[in-house]
């Protein structure tokens, strides 16, 4: 309803104030675009308070929104940046001062991109593409380097000076794609995957000098962050410069800050490899050197030996010890010989005074009947047998005659 009023019937402020409330809320949701001066994040606080200016006039609103609305960007918006806001107006009647109550905000522009590779990142960290644990190190000296570049980059030209400064004799096998646009990401997938699958190939390096962040955003594709996680050969990102932090840079197995710094990282320096082999080879001459003067220096004190001054020394004066020893010797076996014999004439005098020729040497002689058998009583005569009588000289027969 129209407000009549004239100088002699004025409207109070409060019913003025009530009726462009009334009139507000009738607005419902709007879209706004600013910039934020103000950003207000109270501690434990449920509400953010922004404050969004006009950047072409001088013109500011006060913004509120619930925290999880703000979160939602936290981390590609702070103050100074440009963003769209779905907002409801508010009229606080007390003090007369208009409000906007945010349900939604989009940053503007690079904003919203980044908003969106922010949301892809997590997505894909989630899936465990960006663990430190699937890092695989880069070769020593690779025998072949593929690169996956623009034709005819400052960055192709980066990569290969450099690389071949480093180690002249360092090889390349080259993919040329389109480093931006609609076809980049699926000629950089399928060079990645190709050199990946090459038998000779090492390690990949994929390079493109700095840009916009509309530029590299085909180097954070969702298709070939995978496609470099699915490889089997170390991959490199070389994209950009410093600043420059595209997705790939956080899958690749070595990140490099521009592709010059990849080249120095993908090959050994050819000089400070030289200057490694010379201090190895002096600190080996060292050692062996030291070595020798310490065993030379063992085999000094040993020459002053008395046995080395003078060898003769050695068997001077045991010539007379071996000829004391011999004749011990000697007079030891003669000894033993000598008892041997004694011991062995005992012997045989014993067995000759007890063998039975010894005793018919003293008169003794042995009676045999013809078959043998010794005669020991005269019963076992018969009168007139014939005996065979045995004596120390001989045998002769005897007729046993009876007494009478």
């Amino acid at each position: 309803m129209a407000l009549h009023t004239s100088a002699e019937t004025p409207a109070p402020v409060g019913q003025v104030s009530r009726l462009i409330g009334d009139w507000i809320g009738r607005l419902g949701d709007i879209w706004v675009e600013g910039q934020i001066t103000q950003l207000s994040r109270r501690p434990g606080a449920g509400v953010v308070f922004l404050t969004l200016r006009d950047p072409a006039q001088d013109i500011s609103l006060g913004v509120t929104c619930y925290r999880q609305v703000f979160d939602a960007v936290a981390d590609v918006v702070s103050e100074g940046a440009r963003i769209v806001v779905r907002a409801k107006p508010e009229w606080y009647r007390p003090r007369g001062q208009l409000s906007l109550r945010a349900v939604e905000i989009r940053p503007v522009g690079v904003g919203e991109l980044l908003v969106r590779l922010e949301r892809l990142k997590r997505e894909l960290a989630a899936e465990g593409l960006f663990a430190l644990d699937r890092k695989r190190p880069l070769p020593f000296l690779p025998q072949l380097v593929g690169l996956v570049t623009g034709r005819a980059s400052a960055a192709e030209r980066d990569v290969l000076e450099n690389a071949r400064r480093r180690w002249p004799a360092v090889r390349f096998e080259i993919r040329n794609v389109a480093v931006q646009g609609v076809h980049a990401v699926p000629q950089v997938v399928g060079a990645v995957r190709d050199l990946d699958a090459h038998p000779e190939v090492d390690v990949v390096v994929v390079a493109r000098g700095g840009g916009s962040v509309e530029d590299l955003l085909p180097f954070s594709d969702a298709g070939l962050v995978r496609a470099v996680a699915d490889c089997r050969t170390p991959v490199v990102s070389a994209i950009g410069h410093e600043p420059d932090s595209p997705l790939l840079d956080l899958v690749a197995d070595v990140r490099a800050s521009t592709p010059t710094d990849a080249a120095k990282r993908v090959v050994p320096d050819v000089g400070e490899e030289l200057e490694r082999v010379r201090q190895l080879r002096d600190r080996a001459r060292r050692t062996v050197t030291a070595l020798l003067e310490r065993e030379e220096h063992g085999l000094r004190g040993a020459l002053t030996h008395a046995a080395f001054r003078d060898p003769h020394t050695m068997i001077a004066g045991r010539d007379q010890e071996i000829e004391a020893e011999i004749g011990r010797a000697r007079r030891t076996v003669g000894h033993l010989l000598d008892r041997a014999e004694s011991e062995l004439a005992h012997t045989l005098a014993r067995v000759v005074a007890l063998s039975p020729a010894a005793t018919l040497r003293r008169g003794y002689a042995v009676l045999q009947r013809p078959d043998g058998a010794v005669v020991r009583s005269p019963g076992e005569v018969l009168d007139g047998e014939e005996l065979r009588a045995r004596v120390s000289e001989g045998e002769f027969t005897v007729r046993h005659v009876p007494e009478g």
